[in-house]
């Protein structure tokens, strides 16, 4: 059988032989191997060729087949029985497989890179545009086995992102550049100011009648309301039945609870009852936090407490297994505060004001747990450095009036007064928050420290060696300074952000430890998982 070739006339610019498979151009063809000494073993070579130029590859066998991976970027043309030349089309990587007569196989890796006038072309190219998107900055660029090398010296970590954008229109880009340290976070002082007026007013009208002998009668006329005192008949021997209660001719009368008016005509045997009460009440509350966090990052404030609450968890031998959980309260504050490209401050801020409250409590297993009363807020503002914004509105308004009387004897004109009752109840709360961002600075090492006015001086040291390290600087207490630039990678390292801080035993909402209370089983100890946040770059 005889096999047709296509022969291609073709200017080699270069000319590149696999090891113990080929020759080059010009050289005289080895004698042909015999059958019994051909390989049939695949076998992998490099082969590298430009754009616009081509590579011959001598066989010492006759070629059967020839087969490119990617004819985008290369192809291969058998111009001899012996003979294939490949021809570079595109910049990039493929492969090519030769088949000979005998059934053996070579493989070749093709690398096609950019001619020289082209990468020249394209990095001249680069070049400008760096020049002119990144003035004043020492930026080389180079070009090497298809890939740019940026080396040099830029301002920050944008001026290195956007030169490699650049970079990466000639080709692969390879960074390599410097980046000057960068200056350490603004730290930012966030001022709160918690206000709170709560108020409270109070007014009780009631009358409790009752009779001990008057006109042989014994008896009381009430509302209801307020507590009536409790009659027994019977003639008594003295006017008095001694502490919280009285006596009269007919019977006598015990208080169980005495209002603040009690009137008793012993001679008659009647008395009165009476509730005239009206009170006013003030609490006011005054906080003022001062909280600093790095631009970013996430900073938490609270004055309180945690109250322990009951939980039934489960059933152990038909007895309910109750554990003790902790809850917080108080006066808590948690933001971020984050500088933006305007020079604002970007305050993502969440204060909250709560306390117990025994009027909403309820009992579990015998324990009595309070509710709690809160009041929260959680927004996002922008503010310049110093200025301030205020939380106002949150009222909280409450009225309570209740009215009893007798029927028939409460209608009747001014002496129904007498037969009936009132209680009214205003309370009135108001919270206000005032939230200030600055930016700030830490005092400088050798300045005076603030220091508190003390009511009173603490005890004399026992000893006077100072508890506190030599002010002197030696070689192992000094930090080394910071060097003018790092690797771009190194400085992205350094930003990344820490693990949270984790605080054995704290919480961060409901519950931190549990333990068990009535004997069951229990839960050992439960942890609730704290808030987390991504540190913003």
């Amino acid at each position: 059988m005889r096999t047709k070739f296509q022969i291609t006339i073709a200017c080699c610019g270069a000319l590149l032989v696999a090891p113990g498979h080929g020759r080059l151009w010009g050289q005289a063809a080895p004698a042909p191997a015999a059958p019994a000494e051909t390989t049939f073993a695949d076998s992998s070579n490099e082969l590298s060729v430009e754009v616009g130029k081509a590579v011959l590859v001598d066989c010492a066998q006759p070629i059967q087949r020839v087969a490119v991976g990617m004819g985008d970027f290369a192809e291969a043309t058998a111009v001899s029985p012996r003979e294939v030349m490949i021809d570079g089309k595109t910049p990039g990587e493929t492969s090519l497989i030769i088949w000979d007569v005998n059934g053996g196989r070579q493989f070749f890796n093709v690398t096609v890179r950019a001619g020289t006038e082209l990468a020249s072309d394209s990095l001249d190219s680069v070049r400008r545009e760096l020049r002119t998107e990144l003035p004043g900055q020492s930026i080389r660029v180079s070009y090497d086995n298809n890939s740019v090398f940026l080396r040099g010296t830029v301002n920050d970590l944008n001026s290195s992102t956007r030169a490699v954008q650049i970079a990466s229109t000639a080709g692969k880009v390879v960074n390599l550049l410097n980046v000057q340290v960068p200056k350490s976070d603004p730290q930012i002082l966030l001022k709160v100011r918690f206000l709170s007026v709560d108020r409270s007013k109070a007014l009780s009208l009631g009358i409790n009648l009752f009779n001990l002998g008057l006109g042989n009668a014994v008896g009381g006329v009430t509302t209801g309301q307020f507590s009536p005192p409790t009659i027994t008949g019977g003639t008594a021997s003295s006017s008095s039945s001694g502490s919280g209660g009285v006596a009269g001719s007919g019977g006598s009368a015990s208080f169980s609870n005495e209002l603040n008016i009690l009137a008793f005509f012993p001679g008659l045997g009647a008395g009165a009852d009476i509730e005239a009460m009206e009170s006013t009440g003030i609490a006011q509350t005054l906080a003022e936090p001062n909280v600093m966090a790095t631009n970013g990052k996430e900073a938490s404030f609270l004055a309180g407490g945690e109250f322990p609450y009951p939980v039934v968890s489960g059933t152990s031998g038909g007895t309910a297994a109750v554990s003790i959980e902790f809850k917080e309260y108080g006066i808590r504050l948690n933001f971020i505060p984050t500088i933006t490209p305007r020079g604002t401050i970007r305050l993502q801020v969440a204060p909250e004001v709560s306390a117990l409250d025994y009027t909403d409590e309820v009992e579990i297993s015998g324990f009595e747990v309070p509710g709690i009363t809160s009041r929260k807020v959680n927004t996002e503002v922008e503010l310049m450095d110093g200025q301030s914004f205020m939380i106002g509105g949150l009222l909280d308004k409450t009225l309570s009036d209740t009215f009893q009387k007798i029927p028939f004897l409460g209608s009747i004109p001014v002496l129904g007064k007498l037969f009936q009752s009132e209680s009214k109840t205003k309370n009135d709360t108001e919270l206000i928050v005032i939230v200030t961002p600055e930016v700030v600075a830490p005092l400088q090492a050798g300045e005076k420290l603030p220091e508190l006015k003390w009511p009173d001086q603490f005890m004399p040291a026992n000893s006077n060696i100072p508890m506190h390290q030599p002010d002197a600087k030696t070689p192992d207490n000094t930090l080394n300074p910071a060097p003018p630039t790092i690797p771009v990678e190194t400085l992205i390292e350094s930003m990344k952000p820490e693990k949270p801080l984790v605080i054995e035993g704290a919480t961060g909402g409901f519950g931190s430890t549990s333990t068990p209370i009535n004997g069951g089983s229990g839960m050992g100890s439960s942890t609730s998982p704290a808030p987390t946040t991504t540190p913003q770059q």
